[in-house]
């Protein structure tokens, strides 16, 4: 019988022809490629499939320069009024985050600015500009605005009279470079919507804080503190954002510390150690960019960092080297003045970058192992609140209420972080007769029901009864959370302190899961939309340290702040938000150029010299590590910013033999540059800068570069800013 049309002879084996093999190997390889492109064929299919279901939400980052002028103008922060801008360490930004419904339905947007705090007059011009390009799409009530508290920033941008006396008055080009940084932040945000994802981790950081009033802390329960393990907030909240492609866009991470690393002798303007651990993480993944360049965006944004400090070697006596780690913060010899808290690094610059590095490291790792997604619908909740005149239901049958603002004496003893002047105490309770006589004859005493309202504070300045020429201190305060999903931001107008944060996070959560609303992430972004100084609990109010004088609106605030927060979350749990009274409108005050900056004048230069010529040349050879230093003939920083939107002082070049020609490794913004201006005598002046050279920076020859505006009178009574540049020697980095 035939077994086909292949034939088997006496040996058992079959042959097949050459022919044959060849056939049937092309016949197997056709098959095998066959089933290959099908099993890919549904594979991509069903990927693009579960790409609808991946993308939860329509995310936009974006980053811009908010700068502003780095002369000439008072920092914002330590309230010194010695402490003016005199160059640039890096460039400050402001990072822009956009979530969106998939059918682009509600909308929130997060912004994370390096200054000192968001304030009532830039929230207001900010929120007009959005309103004139977009319409209503970006509103009061989904636009959350958080500075990161750097005490390193221009000041200036402040409508309440308070702030001017510091800041030398409400100073134009300070405002408008935040204020227009701020919107193109949101406008490249906008401009760059994708289909994504957010992932959201938590965890802590070790090594980077310590708690300043840690007397005040003290004060709250001992049932209440055996909860916790420690007297500040260790926790990184961090939110990972990826496209649906998986391609990394960005992230946001709140923590409470203050970001005072550099401290008030500094003169140069920096976004400290949280802008630090951004530009860490920016330049990580934004591989082979300039800092402030590439798509990636990373914001270290605040939190509850009332009383949490990151000089974590504590405070000493400068003059003896002693602790004073005492309830009033003072030293034998030379008292208050002399307690200041330092570490962990060798300066400041060190401090810095050792902070920030920590923080990043964490963030770094948060952001790798993140896996918890965060889905589900958007909303934002916003009201205008009186704070002076709230009524608070602390139980059944008490009722209390907010005070008119206020501020005690301790106000101006500062912190162990930056230090008051007159040797003013921490933990005053007490007032004083001379300087109480001497504030009655400049500012007027404050009323009998203010001094009651707010006991056992005794009133340094009674700000919410001083009206000239403005109001010193805000009445109508932003409260406000948005809801992406599981996770609430809640915004709050000021510095909490640790205990009062976990408080209110507390507050807000119980509120989400009574309504229907469990498992919510509750965070806490600082120094949002209005600046109200401080807000302690009841407990550590009683003891008034600095942070507790500071708690302008009474011993009440926290109570207050919790009460309206719950109704917030109340209102987002049971979608009873359009429900919400809106509440009076903060006033917008017509300021003209009020300051007390000096004016621009010419700029001058030495005889048989001219801008940009070098003074003082570079060496011919460096290593790594050591400090290249050049000084130019220059002119006021301030021509700059205020004729060019975003300016670069500086770059350092390298020269690539191949191509004849200089490629720029830094700009300004980098953490290795540093830029000085010195102002002398008719109109002159001098601007050093220093590069220092980083472990890992290639050999071969480099030059740095000085780029300016010098200020030109015309006849006309007109002047006009003429662009200049100067370039150092070429210099070579060798081996060590």
């Amino acid at each position: 019988m035939s077994s086909g049309p292949i034939m088997c002879g006496k040996r058992s084996k079959c042959s097949f022809s050459r022919l044959e093999v060849i056939l049937i190997v092309c016949l197997v390889l056709m098959i095998t490629v066959t089933v290959v492109l099908l099993i890919l064929h549904f594979l991509t299919k069903e990927s693009n499939d579960s790409s609808d279901i991946m993308a939860n939400y329509l995310l936009g980052v974006g980053r811009a320069d908010c700068t502003g002028p780095v002369a000439e103008i008072p920092l914002m922060g330590y309230a010194n009024p010695d402490q003016v801008g005199s160059g640039l360490l890096m460039r400050l930004y402001s990072r822009a985050f956009i979530v969106a419904d998939l059918d682009d339905s509600r909308r929130v947007v997060f912004v994370s600015a390096d200054i000192g705090m968001v304030s009532q007059r830039l929230r207001l011009e900010v929120l007009k500009k959005l309103k004139s390009k977009y319409g209503e799409l970006y509103r009061q009530d989904n636009v959350i605005l958080s500075g990161t508290h750097t005490h390193s920033g221009p000041g200036g941008y402040f409508q309440y009279t308070l702030f001017w006396i510091t800041s030398k008055g409400l100073i134009r080009p300070s405002l408008n470079a935040i204020v227009n940084g701020i919107v193109k932040s949101i406008d490249i945000a906008h401009q760059n919507m994708k289909r994504g994802r957010l992932f959201i981790n938590r965890g802590t950081v070790e090594n980077s804080q310590i708690n300043r009033s840690p007397f005040s802390y003290l004060e709250n329960p001992a049932s209440e503190r055996s909860r916790y393990s420690s007297n500040t907030d260790k926790e990184m909240v961090m939110l990972k954002m990826v496209d649906e492609n998986g391609q990394e866009l960005g992230l946001i991470s709140w923590f409470a510390v203050h970001p005072v690393s550099m401290n008030n002798t500094n003169h140069l303007v920096n976004s400290d150690n949280m802008g630090y651990a951004s530009y860490l993480f920016e330049q990580e993944k934004n591989k082979g960019m300039l800092p402030g360049e590439g798509s990636f965006v990373a914001a270290f944004a605040s939190s509850n960092l009332g009383d949490v400090s990151p000089n974590t070697k504590g405070p000493f006596c400068v003059n003896t080297g002693e602790s004073c780690n005492n309830p009033l913060s003072t030293c034998p010899v030379g008292g208050a003045t002399m307690c200041m808290a330092m570490g962990p690094g060798n300066d400041m610059f060190d401090s810095t970058r050792i902070i920030g590095q920590n923080i990043y490291l964490k963030a770094r790792e948060l952001y790798e192992k993140a896996s918890q997604e965060v889905t589900g619908p958007l909303s934002s909740a916003h009201q205008w609140v009186n704070m002076s005149d709230v009524s608070v239901e602390l139980n059944a049958t008490h009722t209390v209420k907010t005070c008119k603002p206020a501020l005690g004496y301790s106000f101006a003893a500062g912190t162990i972080d930056g230090v008051g002047a007159f040797n003013f105490t921490q933990g005053s309770v007490e007032g004083d007769p001379f300087w109480d006589e001497i504030r009655n004859q400049l500012l007027g005493e404050p009323s009998n029901e203010t001094k009651a309202c707010h006991k056992p504070k005794p009133i340094l300045f009674s700000t919410g009864e001083m009206t000239r020429p403005h109001p010193w201190h805000p009445d109508i305060v932003d409260v406000q959370i948005a809801a992406i999903g599981s996770l609430a931001i809640v915004a709050v107008p000021g510095e909490f302190t640790t205990m009062s944060g976990r408080r209110l996070r507390e507050a807000v959560k119980r509120e989400f899961d009574s309504h229907g609303t469990p498992r919510m992430d509750v965070v806490i972004a600082g120094l949002c939309n209005v600046y109200t100084h401080y807000i302690t609990t009841y407990e550590e109010y009683q003891v008034q340290r600095y942070e507790a004088a500071s708690t302008i609106y009474g011993p009440h605030t926290l109570s207050a702040y919790i009460q309206l927060y719950r109704g917030l979350a109340r209102a987002i749990a049971t979608n009873t938000v359009q429900d919400l009274p809106r509440g009076p409108e903060p006033p917008l005050f017509n300021i003209g150029n009020v300051t007390l900056v000096p004016p621009l004048t010419a700029d001058r230069v030495p005889a048989n010299k001219t801008f940009g010529d070098v003074l003082q040349e570079v060496r011919q050879q460096y290593q790594v590590r050591e400090v290249a230093e050049v000084t130019f003939v220059g002119a006021n920083p301030r021509n700059s910013a205020e004729n060019v939107t975003e300016h670069n002082f500086l770059t350092v070049e390298r020269y690539a033999s191949t191509s004849d020609s200089w490629h720029v490794v830094q700009n300004d913004a980098s953490w290795d540059t540093r830029f000085y201006w010195t102002k002398g005598l008719l109109g002159q002046s001098r601007v050093t800068i220093q590069w220092h050279i980083p472990h890992g920076t290639k050999l071969g020859i480099y030059r740095i570069r000085y780029f300016g505006h010098y200020r030109k009178k015309l006849s006309n009574n007109h002047a006009v800013s003429i662009p200049f540049e100067g370039t150092s020697s070429a210099f070579d980095i060798t081996a060590l």
